[in-house]
């Protein structure tokens, strides 16, 4: 998925996989600044009592706390980000993801019961969508591609909605 990482097994078998947009990378790492800041302020509250009732020293609840903040903000969210790949065939999605378990999921077009592009205040600050994959069957009938252009999101949505109607046609 990487220079670093080891090629899939069935690689020669498979399309190009795209990186998700750059600007995505943001996204994660903003939602990150937000979640550890929470709990970061929650840290800190816990000190403070630690502090007042005990004598404790300050930031020993704190301190690690932001650590693990700065490593999910500086390193995870971009680890995270790296591992997403995908390529649009024209019949079939493929959607790769994970590090430890990897999860790589083909879905034909022509499985497609409907497609929505959606964008949370975070993803349309930075220009890029999610674009969710509804298909027939009960387990796994969710895919979601998150970090794609909205241009492109609206690309793939557009040709697949064609192809779902040249079918039913």
């Amino acid at each position: 998925m990487s220079a670093d990482a080891p090629p899939h097994p069935l690689a020669p078998l498979l399309p190009p996989l795209l990186p998700l947009e750059r600007a995505y990378l943001g996204v994660m790492r903003l939602r990150a600044v937000i979640l550890w800041t929470i709990l970061t302020l929650l840290a800190g509250a816990g000190d403070a009592a630690l502090v007042w009732r005990f004598g404790t020293l300050p930031g020993l609840v704190t301190g690690p706390v932001l650590l693990l903040g700065l490593l999910a903000v500086f390193w995870l969210a971009p680890g995270r980000w790296n591992r997403w790949r995908y390529a649009f065939t024209g019949t079939e999605l493929h959607v790769a993801r994970g590090w430890l378990f990897r999860l790589h999921t083909v879905v034909p077009v022509v499985r497609v019961q409907h497609i929505d592009i959606s964008q949370g205040p975070l993803e349309r600050g930075a220009g890029v969508a999610t674009l969710q994959v509804h298909t027939a069957g009960t387990e796994h009938s969710l895919v979601v591609l998150p970090g794609l252009a909205l241009a492109r999101a609206g690309e793939i949505r557009d040709a697949i909605r064609a192809q779902i109607r040249d079918t039913a046609g």
